[in-house]
């Protein structure tokens, strides 16, 4: 893991994050989504998040091997203290350690933006795990201290078939009746 780096993405990383994400969208269940995204959209996206959250990606001998981002939980000023994650690996790197030190990472961050809760939201297999979708996002996220809260039943369907989705949450902060406001990513004078 000492010859991996973790950065901020930049939008011009959109294509190769695009590159990593293509296959989760066309070939897995991971993602809900069914259409790949365009690069200008990708970027759109990365830019969007960069404007308060961090977007993150591992980096081994200048190539992007995985990439990490938190997002908006619930879009009202009470849930500021909370994000929603999102990490893809790119595929044959799965359990290599990349996502731990992505997820670190953006632990270290959200804690000096003050945020108190991380969230993830996983499509889990309704009965056994398929082609298309194991129970391995639940138990990484499990392994870094996360716990399931909520669990909605069949709600997406992809590749002909139901799957459920599941929130699970880590508290990386003290739940005091006085905090710190949230600070946007920007704010941190992080560079890339």
């Amino acid at each position: 893991m000492q010859d991996i780096k973790v950065e901020i993405v930049s939008p011009d990383d959109a294509e190769e994050l695009l590159q990593i994400y293509a296959p989760y969208v066309t070939g897995t269940a991971i993602t809900f989504e069914y259409t790949v995204p365009s690069a200008e959209e990708f970027r759109e996206r990365i830019i969007n998040t960069l404007m308060t959250y961090p977007y993150l990606k591992a980096v081994r001998n200048g190539e992007i091997i995985g990439y990490a981002y938190t997002g908006t939980f619930k879009g009202r000023a009470a849930y500021d203290r909370a994000a929603e994650t999102s990490i893809y690996v790119k595929q044959g790197l799965t359990r290599s350690g990349v996502g731990k030190l992505l997820y670190a990472e953006l632990e270290r961050i959200s804690g000096k933006q003050h945020i108190l809760n991380l969230y993830a939201c996983i499509g889990y297999p309704v009965k056994d795990d398929d082609e298309y979708l194991t129970r391995n996002s639940a138990e990484f996220h499990a392994h870094l201290g996360y716990t399931e809260v909520g669990r909605f039943h069949k709600c997406g369907y992809k590749f002909g078939r139901w799957y459920d989705m599941i929130w699970m949450e880590k508290f990386i902060g003290e739940h005091d009746a006085e905090f710190e406001p949230l600070v946007k990513f920007p704010e941190l004078g992080l560079k890339a």
